[in-house]
């Protein structure tokens, strides 16, 4: 295939097909597969699990690769969902709590949310210690935020990345 014919096809709207659902799925349970490795898994060529991978990346369906970190060997097995109420709905608040939530480490995951509450995130501490500092010198102190109720899990009966596709 020549460069700009795998340009061509990389760049166009990416209906995904059966193998590049192998292809995802196979990455999403591992990401460090050789391409010889999944074309082998996925039943098609290496160069051709190549040109799908760059494809599906330009297309915005794989994002980036990374490694999973074990929370407790790190120091961070303490997990709380803390549902925010925002003081204003007025954009500029909003900007602002989200561009402290995009700054604040211990903030791993932020949902906006329909109903009662404004946001859902999911905060990760060492110990409860941890959280009560954050909670009391951070969060209620971000001049956006009005409340917030927190829950702490006590264990994880699921976790996972990877997506159904």
């Amino acid at each position: 295939m020549q460069a700009s014919t795998i340009l061509s096809f990389m760049k166009q709207d990416r209906q995904i097909d059966a193998v590049d659902r192998k292809i995802i799925t196979a990455l999403q349970e591992d990401a460090t597969l050789s391409h010889a490795e999944l074309a082998e898994r996925v039943g098609a060529s290496s160069a051709s699990c190549w040109r799908r991978i760059k494809a599906l990346e330009a297309a915005g369906i794989l994002a980036a690769t990374v490694r999973l970190v074990d929370p407790e060997k790190v120091g961070r097995g303490v997990n709380v969902l803390c549902n925010i109420r925002m003081r204003s709905h007025a954009q500029e608040a909003r900007r602002a709590f989200e561009q402290f939530v995009e700054s604040r480490p211990e903030i791993v995951e932020c949902f906006s949310m329909s109903g009662e509450w404004d946001y859902l995130i999911r905060v990760v501490v060492a110990d409860v210690a941890d959280y009560n500092r954050f909670l009391m010198m951070t969060l209620l102190g971000h001049p956006s935020v009005a409340g917030a109720a927190s829950h702490f899990a006590l264990s994880m009966t699921k976790f996972t990345t990877a997506l159904p596709v």
